[in-house]
Protein backbone atom coordinates (compact mmCIF):
# COMPACT_ATOMS: atom_id res chain seq x y z
CA UNK A 1 0.00 0.00 0.00
CA UNK A 2 1.61 3.49 -1.26
CA UNK A 3 1.74 6.11 1.44
CA UNK A 4 -0.36 8.90 0.33
CA UNK A 5 0.91 11.97 -1.26
CA UNK A 6 -0.97 14.21 1.57
CA UNK A 7 1.28 12.82 4.42
CA UNK A 8 4.65 12.11 2.12
CA UNK A 9 7.29 14.47 1.08
CA UNK A 10 8.57 14.28 -2.47
CA UNK A 11 12.12 14.48 -0.44
CA UNK A 12 13.84 13.70 2.92
CA UNK A 13 14.40 17.10 5.00
CA UNK A 14 17.97 17.85 5.74
CA UNK A 15 19.24 15.33 8.91
CA UNK A 16 20.80 18.38 10.29
CA UNK A 17 17.19 20.13 10.60
CA UNK A 18 15.87 17.03 12.07
CA UNK A 19 19.14 17.12 14.55
CA UNK A 20 18.03 21.25 15.20
CA UNK A 21 15.03 20.65 16.02
CA UNK A 22 15.53 17.93 18.73
CA UNK A 23 18.15 19.56 20.57
CA UNK A 24 15.92 22.99 20.71
CA UNK A 25 13.46 20.96 22.07
CA UNK A 26 15.48 19.21 24.61
CA UNK A 27 17.09 22.15 25.49
CA UNK A 28 13.54 24.40 25.63
CA UNK A 29 12.20 21.49 28.09
CA UNK A 30 15.26 21.86 30.24
CA UNK A 31 15.44 25.17 30.64
CA UNK A 32 11.63 26.14 31.07
CA UNK A 33 11.43 23.46 33.81
CA UNK A 34 14.02 24.96 35.75
CA UNK A 35 13.04 28.36 35.36
CA UNK A 36 9.15 27.43 35.56
CA UNK A 37 9.30 24.48 38.18
CA UNK A 38 5.98 22.99 38.93
CA UNK A 39 4.40 21.76 35.25
CA UNK A 40 5.82 19.57 32.37
CA UNK A 41 7.24 22.61 30.03
CA UNK A 42 5.44 21.49 27.45
CA UNK A 43 4.45 25.00 25.93
CA UNK A 44 8.12 25.69 25.66
CA UNK A 45 8.58 22.20 23.91
CA UNK A 46 6.05 22.87 21.33
CA UNK A 47 7.59 26.75 20.73
CA UNK A 48 11.01 25.60 20.04
CA UNK A 49 10.03 22.97 17.77
CA UNK A 50 7.47 24.89 15.60
CA UNK A 51 9.94 27.45 15.67
CA UNK A 52 12.88 25.92 14.03
CA UNK A 53 12.64 25.86 10.36
CA UNK A 54 14.42 25.94 6.65
CA UNK A 55 15.83 29.61 7.60
CA UNK A 56 16.48 31.99 10.58
CA UNK A 57 13.97 34.41 8.92
CA UNK A 58 10.99 31.75 8.83
CA UNK A 59 12.22 31.05 12.35
CA UNK A 60 11.51 34.56 13.39
CA UNK A 61 8.22 34.53 11.78
CA UNK A 62 6.67 31.51 13.32
CA UNK A 63 8.44 32.94 16.50
CA UNK A 64 6.04 35.86 16.34
CA UNK A 65 3.50 33.79 15.19
CA UNK A 66 3.71 31.21 18.27
CA UNK A 67 4.36 34.47 20.62
CA UNK A 68 1.18 36.34 19.57
CA UNK A 69 -1.02 33.56 19.58
CA UNK A 70 -0.05 32.11 22.68
CA UNK A 71 -0.24 35.72 24.68
CA UNK A 72 -3.47 36.39 23.29
CA UNK A 73 -5.17 32.66 23.89
CA UNK A 74 -3.97 32.65 27.33
CA UNK A 75 -5.41 36.21 28.18
CA UNK A 76 -8.98 35.32 26.46
CA UNK A 77 -8.81 31.77 28.83
CA UNK A 78 -7.85 33.86 31.86
CA UNK A 79 -10.90 36.38 31.28
CA UNK A 80 -12.97 33.86 30.50
CA UNK A 81 -12.06 31.78 33.56
CA UNK A 82 -12.39 35.04 35.67
CA UNK A 83 -16.10 35.70 34.01
CA UNK A 84 -17.66 32.33 34.03
CA UNK A 85 -16.08 29.65 36.57
CA UNK A 86 -14.71 26.66 35.66
CA UNK A 87 -17.96 24.38 33.74
CA UNK A 88 -16.77 22.37 31.26
CA UNK A 89 -18.86 24.09 27.94
CA UNK A 90 -16.52 27.30 28.41
CA UNK A 91 -13.63 25.29 26.54
CA UNK A 92 -16.12 25.37 23.87
CA UNK A 93 -16.92 29.03 24.14
CA UNK A 94 -13.11 30.02 24.39
CA UNK A 95 -12.37 27.94 20.94
CA UNK A 96 -15.10 29.80 19.59
CA UNK A 97 -14.33 33.39 20.80
CA UNK A 98 -10.22 32.80 20.18
CA UNK A 99 -11.04 32.10 16.44
CA UNK A 100 -13.61 34.86 15.80
CA UNK A 101 -11.39 37.45 17.66
CA UNK A 102 -8.32 36.06 15.36
CA UNK A 103 -10.54 36.33 12.07
CA UNK A 104 -11.60 40.28 13.38
CA UNK A 105 -8.00 40.86 13.32
CA UNK A 106 -6.88 39.43 9.83
CA UNK A 107 -4.51 37.03 11.59
CA UNK A 108 -3.02 34.38 9.78
CA UNK A 109 -4.39 30.98 9.72
CA UNK A 110 -1.31 29.63 12.20
CA UNK A 111 -1.98 32.56 14.44
CA UNK A 112 -5.53 31.97 15.19
CA UNK A 113 -5.01 28.34 15.04
CA UNK A 114 -2.68 29.01 18.02
CA UNK A 115 -5.19 31.30 19.82
CA UNK A 116 -7.70 28.93 19.95
CA UNK A 117 -5.10 26.37 20.86
CA UNK A 118 -3.97 27.98 23.94
CA UNK A 119 -6.87 29.06 25.19
CA UNK A 120 -8.44 25.59 25.28
CA UNK A 121 -4.94 24.21 26.73
CA UNK A 122 -5.02 26.80 29.72
CA UNK A 123 -8.92 26.27 30.35
CA UNK A 124 -7.92 22.10 30.35
CA UNK A 125 -5.10 22.37 32.45
CA UNK A 126 -5.61 25.51 35.08
CA UNK A 127 -6.88 28.78 34.05
CA UNK A 128 -5.49 30.84 36.95
CA UNK A 129 -3.53 34.13 36.42
CA UNK A 130 -0.57 32.37 37.82
CA UNK A 131 -0.68 29.45 35.83
CA UNK A 132 -1.33 31.32 32.55
CA UNK A 133 1.61 33.61 33.12
CA UNK A 134 3.72 30.37 33.59
CA UNK A 135 2.81 29.38 30.44
CA UNK A 136 3.39 32.34 28.30
CA UNK A 137 7.16 32.33 30.13
CA UNK A 138 7.56 29.01 28.56
CA UNK A 139 6.60 30.02 25.46
CA UNK A 140 8.78 32.48 25.28
CA UNK A 141 11.96 30.19 26.35
CA UNK A 142 10.86 27.60 23.98
CA UNK A 143 11.23 30.35 21.05
CA UNK A 144 14.04 32.19 21.77
CA UNK A 145 16.20 29.21 22.05
CA UNK A 146 14.21 27.74 18.55
CA UNK A 147 15.57 31.09 17.22
CA UNK A 148 18.88 30.52 18.58
CA UNK A 149 19.73 27.24 17.83
CA UNK A 150 18.54 27.60 14.33
CA UNK A 151 20.64 30.81 14.18
CA UNK A 152 23.92 29.42 15.43
CA UNK A 153 24.11 25.98 14.60
CA UNK A 154 25.02 25.53 10.92
CA UNK A 155 22.16 28.07 9.97
CA UNK A 156 20.82 27.05 6.47
CA UNK A 157 22.14 28.99 3.01
CA UNK A 158 19.84 27.28 0.15
CA UNK A 159 22.23 28.15 -2.15
CA UNK A 160 22.78 24.80 -4.06
CA UNK A 161 18.93 23.98 -5.21
CA UNK A 162 18.98 27.50 -6.98
CA UNK A 163 22.28 26.92 -8.32
CA UNK A 164 21.25 22.96 -9.23
CA UNK A 165 17.88 24.38 -11.17
CA UNK A 166 19.56 27.61 -12.49
CA UNK A 167 22.39 25.11 -14.52
CA UNK A 168 19.28 22.75 -15.38
CA UNK A 169 17.51 25.30 -17.19
CA UNK A 170 20.56 27.09 -19.02
CA UNK A 171 21.46 23.57 -20.48
CA UNK A 172 17.86 22.89 -21.63
CA UNK A 173 17.92 26.14 -22.64
CA UNK A 174 20.87 25.47 -24.86
CA UNK A 175 20.09 22.10 -25.98
CA UNK A 176 16.21 23.99 -27.51
CA UNK A 177 18.02 26.05 -29.39
CA UNK A 178 20.02 23.42 -30.86
CA UNK A 179 17.38 21.08 -31.82
CA UNK A 180 15.68 24.05 -33.71
CA UNK A 181 18.71 25.06 -35.27
CA UNK A 182 19.16 21.12 -36.34
CA UNK A 183 15.08 21.22 -37.38
CA UNK A 184 15.08 24.31 -39.65
CA UNK A 185 16.96 23.21 -42.92
CA UNK A 186 15.73 19.75 -43.17
CA UNK A 187 12.52 18.23 -43.84
CA UNK A 188 10.58 16.71 -40.71
CA UNK A 189 7.74 14.87 -39.95
CA UNK A 190 4.84 15.59 -38.10
CA UNK A 191 5.64 13.35 -34.80
CA UNK A 192 9.17 15.24 -34.45
CA UNK A 193 7.21 18.92 -34.63
CA UNK A 194 5.21 17.46 -32.32
CA UNK A 195 7.93 16.63 -30.21
CA UNK A 196 9.48 19.96 -30.65
CA UNK A 197 6.81 21.64 -28.88
CA UNK A 198 6.63 18.98 -26.33
CA UNK A 199 10.40 19.72 -25.55
CA UNK A 200 10.66 23.57 -25.28
CA UNK A 201 7.56 23.48 -23.18
CA UNK A 202 9.76 22.13 -20.97
CA UNK A 203 11.65 25.34 -20.46
CA UNK A 204 8.74 27.50 -18.99
CA UNK A 205 8.12 24.70 -15.52
CA UNK A 206 12.07 24.64 -15.28
CA UNK A 207 12.31 28.46 -15.13
CA UNK A 208 9.54 28.99 -12.78
CA UNK A 209 11.28 25.96 -10.44
CA UNK A 210 14.81 28.30 -10.81
CA UNK A 211 12.75 31.61 -9.99
CA UNK A 212 11.18 29.58 -7.02
CA UNK A 213 15.01 28.57 -5.79
CA UNK A 214 16.29 31.53 -6.22
CA UNK A 215 14.03 33.17 -3.74
CA UNK A 216 14.24 30.36 -1.20
CA UNK A 217 17.89 30.73 -1.35
CA UNK A 218 17.47 34.95 -1.38
CA UNK A 219 14.75 33.80 1.63
CA UNK A 220 17.28 31.76 3.39
CA UNK A 221 19.83 34.68 3.69
CA UNK A 222 17.85 36.85 5.49
CA UNK A 223 18.73 37.70 9.24
CA UNK A 224 21.25 34.80 8.90
CA UNK A 225 24.81 35.08 10.03
CA UNK A 226 26.27 33.75 7.11
CA UNK A 227 24.79 35.43 4.31
CA UNK A 228 27.63 37.69 3.22
CA UNK A 229 29.70 34.53 2.56
CA UNK A 230 26.67 34.10 -0.23
CA UNK A 231 24.99 36.82 -1.03
CA UNK A 232 26.87 37.98 -3.85
CA UNK A 233 26.54 34.57 -5.47
CA UNK A 234 22.68 34.63 -4.94
CA UNK A 235 23.05 38.19 -6.91
CA UNK A 236 24.71 36.84 -9.52
CA UNK A 237 21.99 34.06 -10.06
CA UNK A 238 19.60 35.74 -10.16
CA UNK A 239 20.93 38.57 -13.03
CA UNK A 240 21.76 35.19 -14.80
CA UNK A 241 17.81 34.36 -14.39
CA UNK A 242 17.28 37.77 -15.80
CA UNK A 243 19.26 36.94 -18.59
CA UNK A 244 18.08 33.99 -19.37
CA UNK A 245 14.30 34.62 -18.70
CA UNK A 246 13.50 36.76 -21.95
CA UNK A 247 15.67 33.53 -24.08
CA UNK A 248 13.18 31.48 -22.55
CA UNK A 249 10.32 33.43 -23.98
CA UNK A 250 11.76 33.69 -27.75
CA UNK A 251 12.97 30.24 -27.63
CA UNK A 252 9.79 29.07 -27.36
CA UNK A 253 7.67 31.50 -30.01
CA UNK A 254 10.44 30.78 -32.68
CA UNK A 255 9.67 27.42 -31.86
CA UNK A 256 5.86 27.78 -31.98
CA UNK A 257 6.52 30.07 -35.70
CA UNK A 258 8.36 27.12 -36.64
CA UNK A 259 5.44 24.47 -35.95
CA UNK A 260 2.71 26.66 -37.00
CA UNK A 261 4.35 28.16 -40.36
CA UNK A 262 6.41 24.74 -41.54
CA UNK A 263 6.23 23.24 -44.69
CA UNK A 264 8.51 20.77 -46.23
CA UNK A 265 10.07 23.62 -48.87
CA UNK A 266 11.65 25.85 -45.69
CA UNK A 267 14.77 24.73 -45.51
CA UNK A 268 15.14 25.79 -49.14
CA UNK A 269 15.58 29.15 -48.11
CA UNK A 270 19.16 30.63 -47.87
CA UNK A 271 18.39 32.57 -44.98
CA UNK A 272 16.93 29.14 -43.02
CA UNK A 273 21.06 27.96 -43.01
CA UNK A 274 22.00 30.96 -41.71
CA UNK A 275 19.42 31.48 -38.95
CA UNK A 276 20.12 28.03 -37.67
CA UNK A 277 24.04 28.84 -37.60
CA UNK A 278 22.97 32.06 -35.32
CA UNK A 279 20.88 29.47 -33.21
CA UNK A 280 23.87 27.37 -32.55
CA UNK A 281 26.24 30.09 -31.70
CA UNK A 282 23.40 31.04 -29.17
CA UNK A 283 23.16 27.84 -27.68
CA UNK A 284 26.35 28.00 -26.93
CA UNK A 285 26.69 31.58 -25.22
CA UNK A 286 23.59 30.22 -23.17
CA UNK A 287 26.56 27.33 -21.82
CA UNK A 288 28.95 29.92 -21.55
CA UNK A 289 27.02 32.13 -19.58
CA UNK A 290 25.93 29.40 -17.30
CA UNK A 291 29.56 27.86 -16.96
CA UNK A 292 30.99 31.51 -16.13
CA UNK A 293 28.60 31.79 -13.65
CA UNK A 294 29.57 28.06 -11.81
CA UNK A 295 26.02 27.03 -12.52
CA UNK A 296 26.41 24.45 -15.38
CA UNK A 297 25.22 20.76 -14.42
CA UNK A 298 28.21 19.13 -16.00
CA UNK A 299 31.42 20.98 -14.85
CA UNK A 300 33.69 18.78 -16.68
CA UNK A 301 31.69 19.27 -20.37
CA UNK A 302 33.75 22.34 -21.12
CA UNK A 303 32.89 25.13 -23.39
CA UNK A 304 35.03 27.75 -25.73
CA UNK A 305 35.22 30.50 -23.76
CA UNK A 306 34.80 32.76 -26.80
CA UNK A 307 31.55 33.82 -27.21
CA UNK A 308 30.42 32.69 -30.58
CA UNK A 309 27.61 35.69 -31.72
CA UNK A 310 29.19 38.48 -33.17
CA UNK A 311 27.79 40.70 -35.42
CA UNK A 312 24.14 40.98 -36.30
CA UNK A 313 22.73 38.48 -39.24
CA UNK A 314 21.83 40.50 -42.47
CA UNK A 315 20.08 38.38 -44.89
CA UNK A 316 17.99 38.95 -47.96
CA UNK A 317 14.60 39.09 -48.46
CA UNK A 318 12.53 35.22 -48.43
CA UNK A 319 10.39 34.04 -50.02
CA UNK A 320 6.49 35.46 -50.55
CA UNK A 321 5.19 32.25 -48.80
CA UNK A 322 8.11 32.30 -45.82
CA UNK A 323 8.63 36.00 -45.08
CA UNK A 324 6.09 35.65 -42.09
CA UNK A 325 8.20 33.17 -40.40
CA UNK A 326 11.61 34.65 -41.56
CA UNK A 327 10.81 37.88 -40.29
CA UNK A 328 9.71 36.37 -36.57
CA UNK A 329 12.46 34.16 -36.77
CA UNK A 330 14.83 37.05 -37.24
CA UNK A 331 13.21 39.06 -34.62
CA UNK A 332 13.27 36.76 -31.86
CA UNK A 333 17.06 35.91 -32.89
CA UNK A 334 17.57 39.34 -32.48
CA UNK A 335 16.60 39.93 -28.86
CA UNK A 336 18.11 36.68 -27.91
CA UNK A 337 21.66 38.40 -29.30
CA UNK A 338 20.90 41.51 -27.47
CA UNK A 339 20.50 39.62 -24.24
CA UNK A 340 23.28 37.55 -24.40
CA UNK A 341 25.55 40.44 -25.93
CA UNK A 342 23.94 42.85 -23.06
CA UNK A 343 22.69 45.07 -25.64
CA UNK A 344 19.57 47.67 -25.13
Amino acid sequence: MRIPAAIRASRRSPLLQVVKSAAATIAAWLLAGWVVPGQLPVFAAIAALLVVQPSVNQSLSKALERSIGVIVGVIIAVSLGLLLGSPSWIVLLAIVVAMLIAWAFRATPGTGNQVAISAMLVLALGSTPDYALARIAETLIGVVIGIVVNALIVPPVLTGPARRDLGLLGAELAASLDRLAAALPEPQRPQRLQELMLEVRLLRPMKDAAEASIAAGEESLTLNPRRSAHREELREMRALLERLSPIVTQTIGMTRAYFDHYDDSIGLEPAVTAIAEQLRRAGHDVRLAVQIADVAPEPDTLTSAIPALTAPLVIPPAASGHWILIGSLMEDLRRIRGELVDEE
